[in-house]
């Protein structure tokens, strides 16, 4: 079983990885990466069928999209340059990263591997629209129910949730991750001329990449696909990392409201600007 992880990155891979992983140098077509000497090596997400030039609203994705297109490994994967599927999820701990014996045992009696479901600060539409714009994930709505109409129930059910499988990360069988592309690629390029995103923050403007960490959840809902969860590990510390470092259960709790207060008042905000 030919098994490949491909590693979506702007930056120099720290740990030392085991043979499946493979860097992608993503947006590597956009003029302030094309001649970057640093990453001559490593996968670049512009050769063969690609769509490289998005990926200041795709992020990812044009790793997905040319590993869909261009790769032939029976097993596909894509991770971040810091965030891996792990054995344990301690921070740093690459020793517990996943390797290719890891994920041949763990893909015995299931189709794909995704990271443990992160909660969310409310639900999964509430939560989008806390920082991103909430318009955009409606008509989100309304492309997949005139393309897809048989999955609306599933993206409603996820949209009430409030946890996700996140970072667009997964590990499975190439067979069953062209069907989801297919669908998702479908999905996000019908999206993408309903939108105006040019007056959007350079966040904002990462539209595609959020939410299809929605739409991955939703298509494996919907294709009741077999999985494994295994922890998400960062190789670099995070803002939760430090919450929970030096939160105790009460005081995160007390955060969560403040921060739920927060994120509801600006909502309010950008609606009495339109």
């Amino acid at each position: 079983m030919e098994i490949k992880v491909y590693v979506a990155t702007q930056k120099k891979i720290k740990p030392n990885l085991d043979k499946c992983y493979e860097p992608v140098y993503v947006g590597a077509a956009l003029k302030d990466n094309a001649d970057n000497m640093e990453f001559f090596g490593y996968q670049r997400d512009d050769e063969g069928r690609n769509i490289s030039e998005k990926n200041r609203s795709f992020c990812e994705l044009t790793a997905l999209y040319w590993m869909w297109k261009n790769s032939t490994s029976e097993v596909i994967g894509l991770a971040h340059y810091r965030r891996f599927l792990s054995k344990t999820g301690k921070l740093r701990d690459t020793e517990s990263i996943l390797k290719e014996n890891d994920i041949e045992e763990a893909l015995q009696g299931c189709d794909i591997l995704l990271p443990k479901k992160e909660c969310l600060l409310g639900e999964v539409r509430r939560h989008y629209g806390f920082l991103q714009h909430i318009e955009d994930y409606d008509k989100l709505r309304d492309v997949i129910e005139e393309m897809y109409p048989e999955y609306v129930d599933d993206f409603d059910r996820i949209s009430s949730q409030d946890e996700l499988y996140i970072c667009n990360m997964f590990i499975g069988k190439k067979a069953v991750m062209d069907n989801y592309c297919k669908w998702l690629f479908d999905v996000l390029f019908k999206l993408e001329k309903r939108v105006d995103i040019s007056g959007y923050s350079v966040s904002d403007k990462r539209i595609f990449g959020y939410l299809s960490e929605r739409l991955l959840n939703v298509w494996v809902l919907h294709n009741d696909i077999k999985i494994k969860e295994f922890y998400l590990l960062n190789t670099e510390e995070t803002l939760m990392d430090r919450m929970k470092k030096y939160f105790h259960l009460f005081n995160y709790k007390v955060l969560k409201i403040d921060v739920l207060k927060y994120a509801h008042e600006r909502t309010l905000k950008r609606e009495r600007k339109k």
